[in-house]
C-alpha cells in the first residue's frame, strides 16, 4: 500500500502499489509507442525527426542556402519542440545525413558525419547542415494548411502533427524502432518503383502485393548487396507485414598471375560496421574457423574493397564465400515489421497495400486541404478586387471622403457597400497604385483569379480527377528520382536465391583428431589426438571416467540420455583437455535427475536399437535424431515408471536381435520382427514377470552371440538356437559363463 500524509496542496489518495506501477508503467508504455519508437505511416517519421526538419525549416536552411552549425540546429530543437538531452537529438540528425544509413539521406551534413567503418560522427560544434531536397519534398506546402499543428511542450509555440510528404518517405528510407512491448523494422525501397506501385494502385484500388510487387519487386539498401530472398517468401512477408530478407554482400573474383586470384567484396549488407566484420572475419581466420581463407585485407578509400586471399588457388571460390557467408555477417537477415502509427495514432502492424493506401489516403487529404486553403485565399483576394475596382470607378469621390470625412473607412463603406476588408484594404492603398492601367490590371486578375476558382471547385467535386492530380505527382516524382539519376537507381541487387553450395565441414572447421571423455559425474572434455588408454586422466574428486571415444573436431557427439531424449554437441565445442572440462548440463538442458546413457560419435546412414527398461523398443535411423537445439530431441518415450536403459549401433549385417532382462533370461529374434520408427514407445522386446530389461544388441546369426569375459577375454556362443524365439517371448536362461552385470559389453 502508498500512502503519504496530507499536504497543504492537496489530499492524498491512497492506491495499490501495483495498480499504481500498472497506471505509471502503462502512460510509460504508450509514450514510447506514441513519442519515439514508432513512425507515423503517412511521413514515415517519428517526433524527433520530424521536429528537426521543422526547425531547420523555420532557421531557412533550405537547399542551396548556407549551413548552420549542428549544435544551433539542436538547441533549437530542444529548446522549442524536443525536451530531452541534446545528444539523443544530434544523433537523429546524423542519422537523417548519412547516406550509408539513409537510402535518401534528408540533411545534407557538412563535417565527419561517421563513416559505414563504424566510427562516430565528430562532436555537434564542429558539423553543419541544411536540409536536401528530399527533406524540402516532405515539408512541401506546410504553410497552406493541409496538415494540423499542436501546442509544443512549454505551450509557447505549435509544432506539425504530420509533414505533408510529398515523399513517400516511410517506405523510401525505412525505420527502426523498438517499443514497449512493440518493435517496427521497416527496411528502404526504392522511390522510382515505390511510385510505380503506387500509380498501379490509383489505376487498379483492388490491387493486392502480388501485384504491386511487379513493380516494387523488393528493397533496395544504400550500401547495395545481392537480395537473394525467395520470391514466394517475399509475397507472404509483403502480405503480413512481418518477415525477413536474406541479403549477402556482392563479390567477385580477381585474376592474378599463375593462376592464382582473390575475391574481392564491393558491397556489404545493409548497418553492417565494416571494421567489425573485418575484425569478425580476421577472428575466425585465427581461431582456425576459415580453413580455406588465407587472409583477409581491407583496401576501401571512397568505396568499398575487402581483398579475401585463399588459402589455395585450388580452393572454388563459391565454397569459401558460403562458409563466409555462414559464419559472418558478409549475410544477415533482414527483419520486417511494419508496425506503425496509422492516421488515428493506433499502432498496426499493416501489409503493403494498406501502406501505400493510407499514404495515397494522406496526399489526397493534403490535396483537398491544400485546395480549399487556395479557394479561401482567391476569396478574400476576388472580395479586395472588388473593392478595387469600386473605387477606380468612383476615384474622385473617394479622394474626396478620405481627405474630408473625419471617419472615412465608414462613408467609404456606406457610400459604396463596401464591406470592412474592402474599406480597409482601399485606404491601405498606395498612391503609385492609381493609375488608369492598374484598373485593366485588377479586372484581369480578377477574371483570372474567378477562372481559378471555378476550376478548384470543380476539382473538390470530382474525385477521379484529384486522383489524377495525384498520379501525376507520382509520375513527377519517379522522374525526378527515376533509375538515370545518381540517386535514384537501384543499388540492390535481386537474385534468384543461390544454389544450394555444400560446402564440407572441414572448410569451416579444422579437422584434427581427439578423444571425447564423460565422467560418471557428467563433466566432459576433449582431449587432443586419439588415445587408447584414458585411464590416468584426472577426475575431481569423487568423480572418475565413463564414457571414452575418438573422434575428429568436424564430428557431432549424440548424447541419449534416461529421458529419452537425443542431445548433439559439436566436437569443436567442446572444451579442452586441461583441468577437468565443464559439466554437459551447461551446454544442453539435461535436467538434473536424469542420467546419461549412451555417448556416441555419429555416423551418417546409420541406424540404432532403442530401448526403454520396460523392454519395449525399436530401430532408429541416427540421422533423424540429431537434435538443433540445447533442448534436445525426443526420441524414446520411456513408458510409465520407465526409463532409457539402452542405445546401441546396428551393423549392416545384423539380422537378429539379442535382448536379456534382469531376470537372466536371453531371447533372440529376427530383426525384421523390430519396427523402424523416427518416434515413439516402440513395441515389446521382451516379456518380464518380474523386473525388466537390462541390455540389448544387434547380431549376425551366422557369427553367434559375444560377450565379454573375465581378463579382458571375449566369449562367444555360436549355437544360439536354445534361445531363438519370436519378440515378445520370455527367453530362456543365459549360457554360462555370461555377465553377472546382465551386460553384453561392459
Amino acid at each position: 500500500m502508498s500512502s503519504q500524509a496530507p499536504t497543504e496542496t492537496g489530499s492524498v489518495r491512497e492506491v495499490r502499489l501495483v495498480e499504481a506501477l500498472s497506471d505509471r508503467y502503462l502512460a510509460y508504455a504508450l509514450s514510447t509507442i506514441m513519442s519515439r519508437s514508432l513512425p507515423d505511416v503517412r511521413d514515415g517519421l517519428k517526433p524527433v525527426h520530424r521536429r528537426l526538419l521543422y526547425a531547420m525549416r523555420q532557421l531557412r536552411l533550405d537547399p542551396g542556402g548556407p549551413y548552420k552549425k549542428a549544435a544551433r540546429v539542436v538547441g533549437d530543437v530542444m529548446g522549442k519542440f524536443h525536451p530531452h538531452g541534446d545528444q539523443s537529438i544530434y544523433d537523429a540528425l546524423v542519422r537523417l545525413a548519412q547516406d550509408f544509413s539513409l537510402r535518401y539521406p534528408m540533411i545534407d551534413g557538412q563535417g565527419n558525419f561517421g563513416n559505414i567503418d563504424g566510427d562516430n560522427a565528430a562532436a555537434m560544434r564542429y558539423t553543419e547542415a541544411r536540409l536536401t531536397a528530399v527533406a524540402s519534398r516532405l515539408l512541401q506546402g506546410i504553410d497552406e494548411d493541409t496538415i494540423d499543428f499542436r501546442p509544443t511542450y512549454d505551450g509557447e509555440a505549435e509544432e506539425p502533427v504530420v509533414l505533408p510528404s510529398a515523399f513517400p518517405n516511410l517506405l523510401a528510407n525505412g525505420s527502426q524502432g523498438i517499443a514497449v512491448g512493440m518493435a517496427t523494422a521497416i527496411p528502404p525501397h526504392n522511390v522510382a518503383e515505390i511510385c510505380n506501385a503506387l500509380i498501379h494502385l490509383i489505376d487498379h484500388p483492388e490491387s493486392e502485393t502480388a501485384a504491386l510487387l511487379q513493380h516494387m519487386p523488393g528493397p533496395d539498401f544504400p550500401t547495395g548487396g545481392e537480395l537473394v530472398e525467395p520470391p514466394t517468401s517475399m509475397l507472404e512477408a509483403y502480405s503480413t507485414g512481418r518477415g525477413s530478407f536474406r541479403l549477402r554482400a556482392r563479390w567477385e573474383v580477381e585474376q592474378l598471375k599463375g593462376g592464382q586470384y582473390q575475391i574481392i567484396v564491393t558491397e556489404i549488407p545493409y548497418q553492417v560496421a565494416k571494421s567489425r566484420l573485418v575484425e569478425r572475419i580476421a577472428d575466425l581466420l585465427l581461431a582456425r574457423k576459415l580453413v580455406l581463407l588465407g587472409d583477409v585485407r581491407d583496401e576501401s578509400t571512397d568505396e568499398v574493397r575487402l581483398v579475401l586471399e585463399p588459402r589455395s588457388r585450388n580452393v572454388d571460390p563459391a565454397v569459401l564465400m558460403e562458409s563466409l557467408f555462414r559464419q559472418s555477417d558478409l549475410e544477415v537477415r533482414i527483419p520486417l515489421n511494419m508496425n506503425v502509427l496509422d492516421a488515428d495514432n493506433t499502432p498496426r502492424v499493416m501489409s503493403l497495400p494498406t501502406v501505400l493506401r493510407a499514404y495515397l489516403d494522406h496526399r489526397h487529404e493534403v490535396l483537398l486541404r491544400r485546395t480549399r486553403h487556395r479557394l479561401a485565399q482567391i476569396a478574400r483576394r476576388l472580395e479586395v478586387l472588388e473593392g478595387y475596382i469600386v473605387a477606380f470607378l468612383n476615384l474622385d469621390e473617394v479622394i474626396r471622403i478620405i481627405r474630408e470625412e473625419d471617419e472615412p473607412k465608414a462613408e467609404l463603406m456606406q457610400t459604396f457597400e463596401l464591406n470592412d476588408a474592402q474599406a480597409e484594404a482601399i485606404l491601405n492603398m498606395r498612391l503609385r497604385s492609381l493609375r488608369k492601367l492598374e484598373e485593366m490590371e485588377l479586372r484581369r486578375e480578377h477574371t483570372r483569379l474567378s477562372e481559378e476558382q471555378e476550376d478548384l471547385k470543380a476539382l473538390l467535386a470530382d474525385e477521379p480527377r484529384r486522383l489524377q492530380v495525384l498520379r501525376q505527382e507520382m509520375e513527377t516524382l519517379r522522374e525526378e528520382f527515376g533509375p538515370e539519376t545518381a540517386l535514384g537507381r537501384r543499388r540492390t541487387q535481386l537474385s534468384e536465391p543461390p544454389a544450394e553450395v555444400v560446402v564440407p565441414l572441414e572448410a569451416v572447421i579444422e579437422r584434427e583428431p581427439i578423444t571425447v571423455m564423460l565422467s560418471e559425474k557428467g563433466w566432459i572434455r576433449a582431449l587432443k589426438g586419439h588415445h587408447d588408454d584414458v585411464s590416468d586422466a584426472k577426475h575431481k574428486d569423487g568423480d572418475r571416467g565413463r564414457f571414452a571415444l575418438k573422434a575428429q573436431t568436424t564430428d557431432k557427439i549424440l548424447l541419449f540420455a534416461t529421458n529419452g531424449r537425443f542431445y548433439t554437441l559439436p566436437a569443436d565445442k567442446l572444451p579442452g583437455g586441461r583441468g577437468f572440462g565443464e559439466p554437459v548440463r551447461l551446454m544442453v538442458d539435461l535436467p538434473n535427475d536424469q542420467d546419461v546413457v549412451a555417448l556416441l560419435v555419429h555416423s551418417p546412414g546409420a541406424r540404432l536399437l532403442l530401448a526403454s527398461s520396460d523392454g519395449r523398443g525399436f530401430v532408429v535411423a541416427e540421422d533423424d535424431v540429431l537434435a538443433q537445439t540445447k533442448n534436445g530431441k525426443q526420441v524414446l518415450n520411456p513408458g510409465k515408471g520407465g526409463e532409457a536403459a539402452v542405445c546401441r549401433r546396428l551393423s549392416p549385417e545384423d539380422d537378429h536381435v539379442a535382448v536379456v532382462g534382469e531376470n537372466r533370461k536371453l531371447l533372440v529374434f529376427p530383426m525384421t520382427e523390430l519396427p523402424e520408427m523416427a518416434r515413439g514407445r516402440g513395441v515389446m522386446l521382451q516379456r518380464y514377470k518380474d523386473g525388466g530389461l537390462s541390455d540389448a544388441r544387434g547380431l549376425r546369426l551366422a557369427d553367434g552371440l559375444s560377450w565379454a569375459a573375465a581378463g579382458g577375454r571375449t566369449r562367444t556362443e555360436s549355437d544360439l538356437s536354445e534361445w531363438l524365439g519370436r519378440r515378445a517371448s520370455t527367453g530362456r536362461m543365459a549360457p554360462r559363463g555370461f555377465p553377472a552385470g546382465n551386460r553384453f559389453y561392459p
